[in-house]
């Protein structure tokens, strides 16, 4: 179901959190839950995966994860502001000590000038430490692929969190 560099991604995230005994949420709205799907098809996830949100509305962003809905209407929830309430709002709301967060724009529709599609924005939250963001542009290849490269992306900051 999933392309075999994402699960051997998975499997180094599950591996470097079971040894440091982290356990891990995840908030995501334009992967809509692909990412935890990711983790999960990976046998032994459940020792470290606490949870994932789906938040695809603005209304979702700001009941389950506590989002300021300023925000959202401020920078748009494309944005690495919003990424970053999200990934910190997971944490909050879950049992986990490393959550991360994914918001973009697949495709075909949807995107701007400002924000075209490809853009997604990527936070990782994890108790103790500075909330870290990244913006990607990925080429617009298509909604599938660009979904598949953020759950990528999202893994790999995960890895390197851990």
């Amino acid at each position: 179901m999933f392309p075999d560099d994402i699960l051997a991604q998975v499997k180094d995230v599950l591996q470097a959190a079971k040894a440091g005994n982290n356990m891990i949420a995840v908030a995501e709205s334009c992967t809509g839950g692909l990412l935890s799907g990711a983790i999960t098809a990976v046998d032994g996830s459940s020792s470290v995966f606490d949870c994932g949100f789906v938040t695809y509305s603005y209304k979702a962003k700001t009941s389950l994860l506590g989002v300021p809905q300023g925000m959202l209407v401020e920078h748009g929830a494309v944005s690495e502001q919003v990424a970053e309430l999200m990934a910190e709002g997971a944490l909050a709301a879950s049992n986990a000590d490393i959550a991360v967060a994914i918001t973009g724009i697949a495709g075909p529709g949807g995107g701007t000038i400002e924000k075209p599609v490809g853009l997604v924005c990527f936070a990782v939250a994890r108790i103790g430490y500075k909330t870290v963001t990244k913006e990607c542009h990925f080429a617009n290849n298509g909604r599938a692929v660009i979904r598949i490269d953020s759950v990528s992306q999202a893994l790999a900051m995960l890895s390197d969190s851990l």
